[in-house]
């Protein structure tokens, strides 16, 4: 389809194209379900359409492994990369909000975390981290988000080490005035406007593939590879920058519901080629890719729309 070749185009004049951030989200949404370490020729075979070259793609694939994100294995000649447990524990918690985001009904608390005996680089560590769950700084000294994910939260100190030197406190809104407040609040603190424009740019563009995948009488398996890497590559880096605020805090006519439900769309669309294509052209020490696992199939609902 000419739409998915203007995607990649457009996508491969950006400059510079992030090559490590999109190979987290191949290894994350892709390599990862079948459970298997793939070889790094196979890889940059998939991923030279995109507009990477050989060299970009060893650099970034080498500097992922220096940051703990994948790990090498060595057959002869041959480099198979997977990621490291803590790559796929940390990607595990943004799979949380991509594949089963919903939006819970808030009951007026607020998740607050104080470092108060971390030093200055632990802080600012913590800070990365937790803005990966869509926590903000509240104050200069507090971080916090309404309704946060305990279970991240808990996850992310223990594996920072700094269990025992943060607070977390549950606090309360119980004043309906102070609702006004509140949203300028969040509008300030989480920058609310830019992620509310980067949404209505991603419905525009993906709304356009999406008429097209409908419209078609066949689907390519290389195309729909393509389409599912820059569709979750694109969602997962708004979405990571998305606080995952209540509605009661929101702006009206909010976005992100409507940028779900065509993510949800388009990867129905393109699932069974993508793996259909990701099963010819990845190379394992075994041999072909297996399968993924059928904790894959339950992704966005586990069922085609």
């Amino acid at each position: 389809m000419k739409q998915v070749s203007r995607l990649l185009a457009e996508f491969a004049s950006r400059k510079p194209i992030r090559t490590g951030s999109l190979i987290i989200s191949v290894f994350g949404d892709a390599v990862s379900p079948h459970s298997s370490a793939v070889w790094l020729g196979s890889l940059i075979k998939v991923l030279e359409p995109f507009g990477l070259n050989q060299r970009q793609i060893r650099t970034a694939v080498f500097r992922l492994v220096q940051e703990d994100w994948l790990v090498a294995r060595q057959m002869g000649r041959r480099s198979y990369y997977s990621f490291t447990g803590a790559g796929q524990r940390h990607y595990e918690k943004a799979a949380r909000r991509i594949y089963h985001a919903k939006r819970k009904l808030w009951d007026r608390k607020w998740t607050l975390v104080l470092p108060t005996s971390c030093d200055n680089r632990e802080k600012d560590l913590l800070r990365r981290e937790l803005s990966w769950l869509g926590y903000g700084a509240l104050t200069p000294g507090m971080l916090g988000h309404p309704s946060g994910d305990r279970q991240s939260l808990d996850e992310t100190l223990l594996e920072l080490k700094l269990t025992d030197k943060v607070v977390v406190l549950i606090a309360s809104t119980e004043d309906v005035a102070s609702r006004e407040v509140l949203r300028k609040l969040c509008q300030d603190c989480w920058g609310l406007a830019g992620i509310e424009k980067r949404y209505n740019h991603f419905i525009q563009r993906y709304g356009t593939i999406y008429r097209a995948l409908r419209k078609a009488k066949r689907r390519d398996d290389e195309q729909c590879f393509q389409v599912r890497t820059l569709l979750i590559h694109e969602y997962r880096r708004i979405l990571l920058q998305d606080s995952d605020l209540p509605e009661e805090l929101l702006p009206p006519n909010w976005p992100g519901a409507s940028a779900y439900n065509l993510t949800k769309n388009i990867y129905h669309a393109v699932q069974q080629g993508s793996v259909d294509y990701l099963m010819r052209n990845m190379e394992t020490i075994e041999g072909g890719l297996d399968g993924p696992g059928r904790s894959f199939y339950s992704r966005f609902d586990g069922a085609a729309v």
